[in-house]
């Protein structure tokens, strides 16, 4: 299997260097991203049977392959992933036998702290919370696993720098390009970024943050560790609701004990019914790697059709703001109003982010390379993993 991952490395070099491929610094480390994650992808959907023949094939169709096709398959393969969680999880907590009180019937558990701010819009207003087992998290998490193969933990992590605190961890075992995480909490689109929590200095207590390629901003800090109920969630709440555990609080571990600044209710709505104990909903865990160790994940965007209904319970995100309401464009370091989102062909979405397998995992932590600005002060504990990627990716 290393010498998959490295075949798969050096072809997104050669690729890289390809006249076909974007010559802005940071459009160019987008298309080699998607190019890596066709072939991780593109080789997992082969399922477990997959060699190193399938894998030159699938190298010879990225090279060939148009940059919008690749992103459209990347897409697709991690759909059709998501699509097979979301069929396991419904078929561990939903019990066909049991009825499900209508909507009209219904009263939607709500967050706690919409209690507090004084939300108490109708509960008509709002969707039903369908029943499901009831189990607890650690036994949906242990049900997951011998479903798919493994399951995700939160615990101490194994880097050696004081502010590592909490890390992710992958419980079983993963195949290159399998989808192992989900990046949770609230979206915000570059016409919201004031309204992130501590704007304009968003992250100067918040390292709970992520940007996608487009511009988009998800912030995981609301969601903390998820929690034990499928419940409607406006993104206003963030508890500690961490397991019990004798280890001293580190960095910014802290931040779990503190709530979050309420989202204006005009702009996040009435929130989404989601189910809080989601097993993969702990990508903002994963620690960035320590000098002369490799990550083992990469970064995915992942648009949600939302019109798979069905599923939407397993995407933990809400979006602040109408993501129909406006779009927007980068110039430079700036962001302008450009048209309307209206017009997407394929119907609107949700725009997340997923963390992908880029080598085959078992039981062991989940690395993620961060890619710190270079043109800022990095924090004493970063090791670039790749200097020329990080200039890219913030260029």
């Amino acid at each position: 299997m290393a010498s998959l991952f490295n075949k798969f490395q050096d072809a997104v070099r050669t690729f890289a260097r390809s006249p076909s491929f974007s010559r802005d610094p940071r459009r160019l480390q987008f298309e080699a991203d998607i190019n890596r994650l066709f072939m991780y992808t593109s080789y997992n959907s082969l399922g477990k049977n997959a060699d190193e023949a399938d894998a030159d094939q699938i190298i010879d169709m990225a090279g060939n392959a148009s940059f919008d096709d690749q992103q459209k398959k990347v897409q697709e393969n991690i759909h059709n992933q998501i699509k097979r969680f979301c069929t396991t999880m419904d078929g561990i907590l939903i019990d066909v036998d049991e009825p499900q009180e209508s909507q009209s019937k219904a009263t939607p558990s709500r967050s706690g702290l919409s209690f507090a701010v004084g939300k108490n819009s109708p509960t008509t207003n709002h969707p039903a919370v369908s029943k499901t087992r009831p189990l607890k998290r650690s036994e949906l998490s242990q049900r997951l696993k011998d479903s798919l193969g493994y399951t995700l933990d939160v615990k101490p992590s194994q880097i050696p720098h004081s502010e590592a605190g909490q890390g992710l961890f992958l419980n079983g075992e993963a195949n290159v390009g399998a989808v192992i995480a989900i990046y949770p909490g609230v979206i915000y689109s570059p016409a919201y970024y004031r309204y992130i929590p501590g704007y304009p200095r968003v992250n100067a207590q918040n390292t709970y943050l992520i940007t996608r390629y487009d511009g988009t901003v998800i912030n995981a800090q609301p969601w903390g560790y998820g929690g034990e109920t499928r419940e409607l969630w406006d993104g206003s709440k963030m508890l500690d609701t961490r397991p019990n555990t004798n280890v001293t609080e580190k960095g910014s571990d802290r931040f779990w004990k503190m709530l979050s600044k309420p989202l204006e209710s005009s702009r996040a709505g009435s929130g989404e019914v989601l189910e809080r104990r989601n097993p993969l909903a702990f990508a903002h865990f994963a620690n960035h790697p320590a000098k002369e160790m490799v990550p083992n994940v990469m970064v995915c965007p992942y648009d949600f059709p939302l019109t798979e209904k069905d599923m939407r319970t397993y995407i933990p995100n809400i979006a602040f703001g109408s993501a129909e309401e406006v779009n927007m464009r980068r110039f430079g370091n700036f962001w302008f109003k450009w048209g309307s989102r209206n017009s997407e062909s394929n119907g609107p979405v949700l725009r997340t982010l997923v963390l992908v397998a880029s080598t085959s995992l078992c039981d062991e932590e989940v690395l993620l390379n961060y890619r710190l600005s270079n043109s800022k002060r990095r924090p004493l504990w970063y090791t670039p993993v790749d200097e020329e990627e990080d200039r890219r990716r913030w260029s």
